[in-house]
């Protein structure tokens, strides 16, 4: 599948939600720029809060300085949660793939971020087969033994307050970006008018 701005926009966004609501064992995700909105996180969320083992595998090192900041600001909702986060430090990552159960597996070139799913141009390949997630997952495992390391439930924590001073700051001005750009449930953005507007019966 593709996500261009035409007639495609959430369609890969869309597949991982619909992948991730009917998890029943294992969701692990592999990503090099990992800045998802709401609905992505809470989604993630549920799954984890019904049982569900869900790890991510995300960029160790510093490439882009303003998104690699922010992503932290994300970690204490989604380690409070029970979702385990491996940092890869062996070299950049660039993975952007997903496996899901024993059957559902996704390979292509879109982030979980507000530029791959919202302005880019990507595309992913869905394979549903056993012998293929299998074979994803073992590299992601082996990936995960070799050069990852997991974040603590102490991680922010133990922060000084100077480095979550930076972290908030680079999410407020990434999260800023987002509600201009509507993705990612950008109430907070808009306001409550806007949100009784939305949720008003037709």
């Amino acid at each position: 599948m593709i996500r261009d701005n035409l007639r495609h926009r959430r369609d890969i966004e869309h597949a991982y939600l619909a992948a991730i609501r009917t998890a029943k064992r294992e969701i692990l995700v592999a990503n090099s720029y990992f800045f998802p909105g709401i609905r992505f996180r809470h989604e993630l969320v549920a799954a984890a809060e019904r049982g569900v083992a869900v790890t991510l595998l995300l960029q160790g090192r510093v490439e882009y300085l303003l998104l690699h900041y922010a992503t932290r600001a994300l970690y204490g909702q989604l380690l409070s949660s029970g979702i385990v986060i491996q940092e890869y430090h062996q070299a950049f990552l660039h993975a952007k793939v997903a496996v899901v159960d024993d059957h559902w597996a996704t390979v292509g070139s879109s982030n979980i971020d507000p530029y791959s799913l919202l302005m880019a141009r990507e595309a992913n390949v869905i394979v549903r087969d056993p012998f293929f997630a299998a074979q994803l997952r073992d590299e992601l495992r082996k990936m995960i033994d070799e050069g990852a390391r997991r974040v603590g439930p102490q991680h922010w924590a133990l922060r000084p307050r100077l480095y979550k001073a930076l972290v908030w700051t680079a999410y407020g001005v990434v999260r800023l970006g987002m509600g201009l750009l509507g993705y990612g449930g950008n109430e907070w953005f808009r306001g409550p008018r806007a949100r009784r507007e939305e949720n008003r019966p037709a």
